[in-house]
């Protein structure tokens, strides 16, 4: 029998799976429990289960469905985390130390098939979508290696689109933001797409998670030709499906717009993206474009950031500059490209 991805299961699947072992179903609430709370890397941490249970665990599932590869840390202490994949691809994770909060980036994908311009995960070409175990197991491993500072913060914001692997993303959700599982407040759990509109409305009517739009253009033409996907989704239905979104009380979107100098900062554009909001509950996250060997966009100067900030902030909209972090590790958004050329790096987060 080929061994299962034990992550894979929600609790009720894991229940079915270890009647099917012949075991009592009591026995799933104890596996889930250490996975999740106890957050165990063998099954002979396990001693609440017979010897001879864990035995047939380690022969009948696998427990870690990805494994650390490569840990890289920034001067600002933001972690950069390349995972090998039981196929030989890699992924990367990144975990943004800002006490008291713990903010884990995660994948969703190898690669990415959408080829944003801007973004360089986008060059790497789609590699395959990843498993439910593969997304949780981000979190799992991260969360030992940083040992007693508890990842407070999660987004959906590495490589690959999440709402283009949506039944994994969700059941990894699920897990994530079960009370027995990884226990994340949904408040705590943030989604990144570009705007795949079926899936983002599955969404909104199956998960009160926070939602993030990568916009990076306040009209169609411009989108267009910066991210191709919107030839798929044009920028009138995307806002469309934004306004309908079912948003829980006290919740926002969040509109993600990378500022690219000469092509989308100026005040006209800024005044087009405070239109375009309109009647959306929206705050906008605004990114000074994080430079890469390679790319035909430089960064804006902070004269140019400011002054877009300034006119979304007339206009009444919440609009943050966000301060990007790793970028001396190529872990700041839009850098991921999980190479896998250096010797591993073995520094740790815990405390001595």
């Amino acid at each position: 029998m080929k061994p299962v991805l034990i992550k894979n299961f929600s609790a009720p699947e894991l229940e079915s799976w270890v009647q099917g072992l012949g075991e009592r179903p009591f026995r799933a609430r104890q596996i889930y429990r250490n996975l999740y709370v106890r957050n165990v890397s063998s099954w002979g941490e396990c001693t609440d289960l017979s010897r001879s249970f864990r035995n047939q665990l380690e022969y009948g599932s696998i427990l870690d469905a990805l494994a650390i590869a490569r840990v890289d840390e920034a001067g600002d202490g933001t972690r950069k985390y390349l995972f090998r994949l039981n196929d030989g691809n890699h992924i990367e994770s990144v975990l943004i130390p800002d006490p008291p909060r713990y903010t884990i980036c995660i994948s969703s994908q190898a690669g990415c098939a959408l080829g944003c311009r801007f973004c360089l995960t986008g060059g790497l070409g789609f590699k395959r979508n990843l498993d439910t175990a593969e997304i949780v197991d981000q979190v799992c491993q991260v969360q030992r290696d940083a040992g007693p500072h508890r990842i407070t913060n999660l987004v959906f914001m590495g490589m690959g689109e999440p709402l283009a692997n949506y039944d994994a993303v969700l059941r990894a959700i699920r897990i994530i933001t079960d009370p027995n599982g990884l226990a994340f407040s949904h408040r705590r759990v943030t989604l990144s797409t570009v705007g795949i509109i079926p899936n983002l409305r599955r969404l909104g009517a199956e998960s009160p998670v926070n939602l993030a739009i990568s916009l990076h253009a306040p009209d169609d033409t411009l989108r267009r030709e910066l991210m191709p996907v919107s030839s798929a989704y044009p920028l009138p239905e995307l806002m469309h499906a934004c306004r309908e979104y079912p948003l829980p009380p006290r919740k926002r979107i969040t509109f993600e717009y990378i500022l690219l100098d000469g092509v989308n900062d100026d005040k006209r554009q800024a005044r087009e993206l405070v239109r375009l909001l309109h009647g959306v509950r929206a705050k906008v996250n605004l990114i000074p474009f994080n430079a890469h060997a390679g790319s035909e966009f430089r960064t804006p100067s902070e004269e140019k950031v400011l002054a877009f900030q300034e006119v979304l902030q007339k206009a009444q909209l919440t609009a943050i500059i966000r301060k990007s972090r790793g970028d001396d590790i190529s872990a700041a958004c839009g850098q991921l490209a999980a190479i896998a050329n250096n010797a591993p790096c073995t520094a740790s987060l815990r405390d001595d």
